[in-house]
């Protein structure tokens, strides 16, 4: 780089030298104005831009010599655009001068690459983030950017010796241009390999380990040595089977037994993370604090590399231990201090926990906290702030001082964001209304309800409170974004059996306007907006199967109030067919539906009732498969369900929390009562020509959050399910129709006569052909997301699960089950629908005892795939 700067004295003193530029003498500095300013050595750049970055005016007066010239030189070079910056006089006319800025322009980038062992996809996620663009000038803040953001990208992943390398060579294309080599060298990860601790002696150093979540030791444990099949059996040498190997070694045992030999969070990384180190530091004061050593604090801490490996070293100072000694209330005028100490559930004596305290006054989960008191009640402005006001011995009195503030009414509600929905299917389910008093709870609610609807992506829907602390009142903002609702189903082929068309397709609306479907303009691509549910579906496999289903649903039937009417009809043909493809035998089904609903305020507004009426007709000719007790006629069902149901669940694509209880009852009028007829000497056809049975079906689920991530929260379900078929008339016995087929995974089942199909994950089919009339299931179901985008829902399980049928009343038996264990995975398409896999290991299979681990996952494992609904 060369900054020159050729100054003239006084135009009578002006001389010039060999070149015939001006030249002065620096002894004496003179006052001048410049007279204009021009721009040399540029070639890209627009030299009517770059004088004002030089900060110099035509006009302005400048000192030769002075610091006005060094200024605009500073300037243009920080300017990160010239390898070299001049001002050089061009003349001088009186006291004016002429001045000329000589620059030389900085290389342009023409393209980068990478080089090193990393693969394409770390190559893109890098581009993503440099962010590098070809045609600018390279400067060397940029260059030293992307060292910065390359080593910090793999900082993040472990390698905390990452090398980057740039190097540059000119484009022999481009003029001007360099290409840009990136070296990067990502080394090894480098791994946590221990976390020492001094000065504690209340926590262990495991607690303390355990308390740090992102920071974690590297396995000292070969687990594949642990829980090998050969040191199982050493544990249990008394055992010949695998599955009685696995069930004979108690679960307590191996994770004492893994407990003992290591120190380890298999579910974790060891890599070192300066940010979580830093976050984790707090969360093990944050723990000290909890248990009532308000003054905990970290002495210090080292990190230095040994063997390889990155060593930690902390060192705390765990302090007293503190009680909670008095606490009182002061500015409570609502609610008595009594009332308020009850709730708020610490007494005197208790442990000092001050996380403890402001959950119970501001912060609870579950909504039992002070704040949620009063502002479930209107009052929008309250604040409360716990001092401490006096420190004895061990013992600290607290002053919890309250600011009640006036109620709020609601102002306005606002909707945004809803380009397809209709306003006022999203006003109808809102909780908060205009007039109404504040409460939290149904801000809470009326979020709930918006996200259950299925059309609006719950990720990002926000309810915005706009308090006016000048009148009182608050305004509130629902803020949606659509998301795709509908779905298709569609597959076609050619052959089968049946040589003919084989496929299926099928389009489920879930936001559909029957009152658009005339008004033009409203096919784009499809009239939606109005809440509206309708489905159409066929299905054929040539001659030996055809099926036609259709539902519409109005959810909110004259628009005023909850009240839902539902009407479908479906008909399907099974046809058996001979060497020459003529059929010689079918069962041909036709159905129907009608069905009103409503929400019911009575013991909560999470309760559901639903009344539908069905009718089926079942046409039987020379229908000998699958064993029936009937094989020509006709069968009718008409029959009354009933459907009390309470579901307070959030987002049904992946409930994080809530449960789903429903109890139903579906009944046929009990004709032999009302008949003198000898049902004992009728053959099958008269007795069963009109159906009659009452059906019970009992279902509930529950979810529970295990982790605090509120955005991609582990969920723990839990699950019973309980079916009961009855009669009326002992002669007649259990219907044949409506009967429960257990196992299998709920897709490759063939839902004969009104059978309910019930998936047991890891079994095929365990009920008889003609089903049986009683069932129970159990699921306990471990649910961890992967992704929670609205455009692909995707969540692992783990999963433990046992269910039986039985033949009759006597033989019930809750606690005989067959169970199973297994793996899978979710995955929720907005356009298809949810798509799942799951592997289970039926331990209760009727096989010969396995030789090994891959002979036993193969006689007792079984993969089955979920389509479109999530099996029974």
């Amino acid at each position: 780089m060369a900054l020159a700067l050729l100054c003239v004295n006084l135009p009578a003193l002006a001389q010039v030298d060999s070149t015939g530029m001006p030249r002065v003498s620096y002894s004496i500095p003179t006052e001048y104005t410049i007279g204009g300013i021009t721009v040399s050595g540029v070639k890209y750049l627009d030299p009517d831009l770059l004088v004002p970055l030089s900060g110099l005016r035509v006009g302005q007066t400048v000192n030769i010599p002075g610091d006005d010239i060094a200024k605009a030189i500073r300037k243009m070079w920080e300017q990160g655009l010239f390898t070299d910056v001049e001002i050089r006089i061009v003349k001088t006319l009186g006291v004016n001068i002429f001045l000329d800025i000589r620059v030389t322009e900085r290389p342009r980038l023409s393209r980068f690459y990478f080089t090193g062992k990393i693969k394409k996809g770390e190559q893109d996620e890098l581009r993503e983030k440099i962010k590098l663009i070809g045609g600018r000038v390279l400067t060397e803040n940029m260059k030293a950017n992307t060292i910065t953001i390359i080593k910090n990208h793999y900082k993040d992943k472990g390698f905390l010796n990452a090398k980057v390398t740039l190097k540059e060579m000119p484009d022999t294309i481009l003029v001007n241009s360099i290409i840009l080599e990136i070296s990067v060298e990502k080394g090894s990860k480098v791994k946590i390999g221990s976390i020492q601790f001094e000065g504690n002696v209340v926590a262990s150093d495991a607690t303390l380990r355990k308390k740090m979540k992102d920071t974690k030791e590297k396995v000292h444990l070969d687990l594949g040595q642990i829980i090998s099949l050969e040191n199982i059996r050493n544990a249990t040498p008394d055992t010949s089977s695998f599955g009685e190997i696995l069930e004979n070694l108690a679960p307590s045992r191996t994770i004492d037994y893994l407990a003992d030999k290591a120190r380890l969070n298999i579910f974790s990384s060891s890599k070192f993370l300066l940010k979580d180190y830093r976050a984790d530091k707090e969360k093990l004061i944050e723990y000290y604090n909890s248990l009532g050593y308000r003054d905990a604090e970290i002495l210090g801490d080292s990190v230095y590399m040994e063997d390889g490996e990155l060593q930690i070293r902390i060192k705390v100072n765990e302090g007293n231990r503190y009680y909670f000694r008095n606490i009182t209330w002061k500015g409570n005028t609502i609610y008595a201090s009594d009332s308020l100490a009850k709730m708020l559930d610490i007494k005197k004596g208790d442990i000092y926990n001050r996380t403890l305290l402001d959950e119970r006054l501001n912060m609870s989960p579950n909504g039992t906290d002070i704040a949620s008191l009063y502002m479930d009640n209107g009052y929008l402005f309250f604040q409360v702030t716990p001092l401490e006001i006096s420190v004895d011995g061990d013992s600290i009195d607290i002053e919890i001082r309250v600011m009640e503030g006036p109620i709020a009414i609601i102002n306005e509600v606002r909707i945004s964001g809803n380009t397809k929905t209709k306003e006022y299917v999203i006003r109808r389910e809102l909780h908060t209304v205009p007039g109404a008093v504040f409460s939290r709870s149904d801000l809470i609610r009326s979020q709930r309800q918006i996200i259950n609807l299925g059309y609006f992506d719950p990720e990002q829907l926000e309810v915005v409170p706009i308090p006016n602390p000048t009148n009182g009142t608050v305004d509130i903002e629902y803020r949606v974004v659509e998301k795709p609702s509908d779905q298709l189903e569609l597959s076609a082929g050619w052959g089968g059996r049946g040589r003919g068309v084989v496929g299926t397709l099928g389009v489920s609306f879930t936001n559909f306007s029957i009152q658009n479907m005339f008004k033009k303009g409203s096919w784009s691509p499809l009239p939606a907006g109005d809440g509206q549910r309708l489905s159409l579906r066929v299905q054929t496999n040539g001659k030996i199967f055809q099926s036609y289903n259709f539902s519409f649903t109005e959810p909110w039937l004259g628009g005023k109030k909850a009240n839902s009417f539902t009407i479908s009809y479906y008909n399907s043909r099974f046809s058996n067919l001979n060497n020459e493809r003529k059929v010689v035998a079918s069962l041909i089904t036709n159905g129907a539906t009608i069905g009103i609903g409503t929400r019911i305020k009575w013991p909560d507004d999470y309760f559901t009732f639903q009344a539908l009426l069905n009718f089926q007709n079942y046409n039987l000719d020379n229908w000998t498969s699958s064993n029936f007790i009937i094989t020509d006629g006709r069968s009718n069902n008409l029959n009354m369900k009933f459907v009390l149901a309470r579901n307070s669940t959030y987002n049904p694509t992946y409930p994080t929390q809530g449960s789903n209880i429903s109890l139903s009852l579906q009944v046929t009028p009990p004709y032999s009562l009302f008949n003198d007829r000898d049902y004992s000497t009728l053959n099958n056809n008269e007795k069963y020509k009109w159906v009659e049975y009452h059906k019970w079906r009992f279902t509930a689920e529950w979810f529970t959050p295990i982790t605090k991530n509120l955005k991609q929260p582990l969920v723990l379900r839990v699950a019973a399910k309980f079916g009961f078929l009855g009669y009326y008339n002992e002669e007649i016995g259990y219907s044949p129709f409506e009967r429960f087929e257990l196992g299998g995974d709920g897709i490759s089942n063939i839902q004969f006569f009104g059978r309910d199909i019930v998936a047991l994950r890891g079994y095929e089919v365990l009920s008889p052909t003609t089903g049986s009339p009683f069932f129970n299931k159990f699921t306990v179901e471990m649910r961890f997301p992967i992704s929670l985008n609205p455009s692909a829902t995707i969540f692992a399980t783990a999963f433990v699960e046992g269910g039986n049928f039985y033949g009759s009343i006597k033989d019930y038996n809750p606690f005989d089950i067959r169970r199973t264990a297994g793996l899978g995975v979710r995955i929720m398409l907005p356009m298809f629908g949810l798509l799942g896999f799951d592997y289970g290991i039926g331990f209760d299979k009727d096989a010969a005892p396995a030789t090994g681990f891959g002979d036993f996952l193969n006689k007792y494992g079984k993969f089955s795939i979920v389509l479109g609904f999530e099996p029974d």
